[in-house]
């Protein structure tokens, strides 16, 4: 059994780490002021190829593995939480149009996905159907060649900034539940789409928000696979999305640790370092225990993914997990800093309340633990 990365892993995660520590880490609380993700950042990490490297060489990625993917997301994470959306969405969505789209479509999009010229949104959750997502409502119906949206998609991330989004909706009778879900790609500059913006807790670079469709024309080729697919599609890559979620998460958590240990040998109390203090170096020394074993579920799931191994299960721990123990972990940095660590200028509470919104996005502790219930036992564990 081999817990190492390979070498050019590593050379990938230095790139990532680097561009992380220099282009990301200084302005993270600036531009939360400032609600700007510059377009001109993403190009730039489009021109390392830093967004998704995953994706296929034929379509502008370079064809690498899930596991230099959870590298690059944590390594950007540690610059700059928010940022990092990027590479989760990228990733996500850039997987689903080169399996699902026809191929002048991925041909088009992708590559400038990759290349950081367009942001992508994944437009799923609605108003009444946030866990429940298999009975989404918005309406996709026939208009000859092409569809006709009309609803509305709630809590989406950068809605007010997204170029296009993969969107699903339904294309059968609400009785059909999952089977009647389809996907679309829709450039969200399309006639009859209005946008909102939400004033969040944190994460105020991605901005969620609402997209509304109000008879908005679809052309029957930018259908994502067979009708009535859609939700298959999108499940199956969120086993994928949820361990890079976890891996953002830690890797904003690990900053503030090492912050914190930082923090703490420099600072007096009584005479002494606060890290000769057990109540303040025992929490921190819990803390690198739980990370360190938080980041060795995040790679085996994605080994398994590289393998073509199961790993529903997995993703869900470490869905449900580690966005709770990262939280826990910047909580205390936060509190070992004392008053100082209360103050706005330093970054933890920042970081504190981003990481809080991925323990609500793209799946609550609840349902992930159903997952691993059903995946254990089977649809016996279901309650419905």
């Amino acid at each position: 059994m081999d817990f190492s990365f390979t070498p050019d892993q590593e050379r990938f995660r230095e790139t990532a780490r680097a561009f992380a520590e220099k282009r990301l880490a200084p302005d993270y609380q600036r531009r939360e002021r400032t609600d700007a993700l510059e377009r001109s950042l993403v190009r730039e990490m489009g021109s390392l190829g830093l967004i998704a490297p995953v994706l296929p060489e034929a379509l502008g990625g370079l064809g690498l593995d899930c596991i230099t993917m959870g590298l690059v997301t944590e390594e950007i994470a540690r610059g700059d939480f928010n940022v990092c959306y990027v590479q989760l969405l990228a990733a996500l969505n850039g997987q689903i149009l080169a399996r699902h789209a026809r191929p002048e479509l991925a041909a088009e999009w992708v590559p400038r996905l990759c290349r950081g010229e367009v942001l992508l949104a994944l437009a799923l959750t609605e108003p009444e159907t946030g866990s429940d997502a298999a009975h989404i409502k918005l309406k996709a119906r026939r208009n000859g060649e092409d569809y006709l949206l009309n609803g509305e998609k709630t809590s989406i991330s950068f809605a007010h900034q997204a170029d296009a989004a993969i969107t699903f909706a339904r294309t059968g009778g609400e009785d059909e539940g999952a089977h009647g879900v389809s996907a679309f790609f829709v450039p969200l500059d399309s006639p009859g789409i209005h946008r909102t913006r939400f004033e969040d807790v944190g994460s105020a670079v991605v901005g969620r928000g609402s997209l509304f469709f109000d008879d908005v024309k679809v052309p029957g080729a930018y259908r994502l696979g067979e009708e009535g697919r859609g939700f298959t599609q999108v499940m199956q890559g969120f086993d994928f999305s949820r361990a890079l979620i976890a891996l953002q998460c830690l890797g904003a958590a690990a900053v503030s640790l090492e912050e914190t240990w930082s923090y703490v040998t420099e600072r007096k109390a009584f005479g002494a370092h606060l890290a000769k203090f057990e109540g303040v170096s025992f929490p921190l020394a819990e803390a690198e225990t739980l990370l360190e074993a938080a980041r060795l579920l995040c790679y085996k799931t994605l080994w398994l993914k590289d393998h073509g191994k199961p790993h529903t299960a997995e993703a869900a721990m470490c869905k449900w997990w580690v966005p709770k123990t990262a939280f826990e972990v910047i909580h205390s940095c936060l509190l070992l800093h004392g008053h100082g660590g209360f103050g706005k200028e330093t970054p933890h509470q920042q970081r504190l309340r981003d990481v809080m919104g991925l323990e609500i996005g793209d799946g609550t502790a609840q349902i992930m633990k159903l997952i691993i219930a059903r995946e254990r036992v089977g649809r016996v564990a279901v309650p419905y």
